[in-house]
């Protein structure tokens, strides 16, 4: 069992030279790195020693791109699975991972404190890893997190505002600033490297490449992919991937280039880039080289390596639930919204709506923002990007879903498309498509990565198997579905049950 503590707090921090209050999570940010064995469970208590109200004092944790099967409390959607964790309080989250392996991370999923600092790495190991012949390396130090940074507090960012900077495994440069130390990934030539890539971003997408380097991925999200060889890796916010890196160039420094494709910006001085470091390579910076990028990265060109066909009957409106998700702006309100209606927090998170009997979509709250959806369902959902100006990364929690069209295509795979959890809905001319199996009951939060536009409304909740939540969920008592004894399930279920009674008695100062 992986046992860990995460002690939530406040701290100036500088990593890019300028100093500013931020979150940490003991004491740093990113925060620990967390990592355990395939079918191991996680007990992971976090502890709220939050101060600063201007990033709000209470505080949760998601645990992005784990299913959470048969424990959606212990997802960390705070008002969907969870009142927040009261300031001076603790919260344990326990859940064992349902055959799962590969990269994920864990971030607040409150408000906007991820772009606070709240976000760190999450790695689950498999012995029995199929390409464990490929790679010699594979540990925190090939870890990669690509985050942006903002010199003012995350409410005052505006749509316009790009980030002051960006940060590669919590270093970087901001324009007109110091010369700070890069971020240093060291190998040594010969050996193979399991780079394991997060975009922990609140917002922009990037394109990853290194100098004279070319990768060959296989993962994305947290699901094995067929291997392919690319030169450059677009990335999405909250997206992972696995890549192959060969140290097989000349000893030297080689400059690690993250372009945001969502703003404009450079790498002169420095700017968004780290430093692939060859053992016995000088202790200085890399030289400029000329590296023309021809092969990135094509989402359709992945392929799930394991169980890879789609669900249900292939063919668009063939699943037995599909559904047209309209994601816009309101030019009035400047709220998103889906399907007409902007999301908003309820009073009482939704699965305590549910186990106190709540069960259709006409009882459920926020109205308008729940779909009820059956027990064992092929669901189809598509995000047509015709109102939306730029691509969104849509996550959905509680599954892996397969991307029957990507961004970028008019094409339909329902034969091998790749497994995910979270996936870019491309420009105004696409129509990303995706299919899951309802085979996990709870409320599940759809909703963009991009924080500010979930904090605007852009979300929604797949209330699944309502009839059978109260049924699975241990924190309602149900013992015979959880490997844990019963003394401890009554432990997580009275502790869970106290989160919105302490969160309720708060003053608004410390919400």
């Amino acid at each position: 069992m992986t046992v860990a503590t995460l002690n939530i707090s406040n701290a100036v921090v500088s990593p890019d030279g300028f100093n500013r209050s931020a979150i940490v999570i003991n004491g740093r940010s990113p925060g620990t790195v967390l990592t355990g064995t395939k079918g191991e469970r996680f007990q992971i208590t976090v502890k709220n020693s939050l101060t600063d109200e201007s990033m709000n004092r209470s505080t949760s944790v998601h645990w992005h791109g784990i299913i959470q099967y048969r424990s959606n409390a212990m997802d960390g959607t705070a008002f969907v699975t969870q009142c927040p964790i009261a300031p001076g309080n603790s919260f344990t989250y326990s859940f064992t991972p349902p055959n799962q392996a590969g990269t994920f991370w864990y971030h607040s999923h409150f408000r906007l404190q991820y772009c606070e600092g709240l976000r760190g790495a999450m790695v689950i190991y498999d012995p029995q890893d199929p390409y464990l012949n490929l790679y010699d390396v594979d540990d925190e130090s090939t870890i990669i997190t690509i985050a942006d940074w903002y010199h003012i507090n995350a409410f005052n960012v505006r749509p316009t505002n790009p980030p002051d900077s960006l940060l590669i495994n919590g270093l970087g440069r901001y324009s007109g600033g110091p010369l700070t130390p890069f971020s240093v990934i060291n190998v040594v030539k010969g050996k193979r490297y399991r780079i394991r890539l997060l975009n922990i971003a609140c917002k922009p997408d990037y394109l990853f490449s290194i100098d004279n380097h070319t990768f060959t991925v296989i993962e994305a999200d947290g699901e094995s992919t067929e291997p392919l060889v690319v030169d450059s890796i677009p990335i999405s916010a909250a997206q992972r991937y696995s890549f192959i890196l060969e140290a097989n160039q000349t000893i030297d420094n080689y400059f690690i280039r993250v372009n945001p494709t969502s703003y404009r910006s450079t790498f002169d001085n420095g700017l968004n880039s780290a430093v692939l470091r060859y053992s016995g390579a000088p202790i200085e910076d890399p030289p400029v080289r000329t590296w023309p990028l021809v092969n990135p990265l094509i989402e359709s060109n992945l392929h799930a390596l394991n169980n890879p066909s789609a669900p249900g009957v292939p063919g668009v409106g063939n699943a037995d639930i599909s559904l047209n998700l309209v994601a816009q702006i309101n030019q009035t309100t400047a709220a998103f919204q889906i399907n007409g209606v902007s999301y908003s927090s309820p009073a009482t998170p939704v699965l305590l709506q549910i186990l106190s009997g709540a069960l259709s979509t006409a009882q459920l709250q926020p109205q308008g923002s729940v779909y009820t959806l059956p027990p064992n369902k092929v669901v189809e959902v598509s995000f047509p990007g015709a109102l939306l100006a730029a691509s969104h990364p849509f996550h959905l929690h509680g599954h892996k879903f397969y991307v029957v069209r990507s961004a970028g295509t008019a094409e339909y795979n329902y034969v091998n498309p790749v497994c995910r959890d979270t996936v870019s809905s491309g420009t105004v001319s696409d129509n990303v498509t995706i299919r899951f199996t309802t085979d996990n009951p709870g409320p599940w939060f759809l909703h963009c990565h991009i924080d500010w536009h979930l904090d605007l409304g852009m979300a929604v909740v797949f209330a699944e198997d309502t009839q059978d939540t109260a049924l699975t969920d241990p924190v309602n008592g149900d013992y015979d579905s959880s490997a844990l004894a019963e003394s401890a399930l009554m432990f997580l279920a009275d502790q869970w049950k106290q989160l919105c009674p302490t969160y309720e008695r708060l003053p608004s100062s410390e919400q």
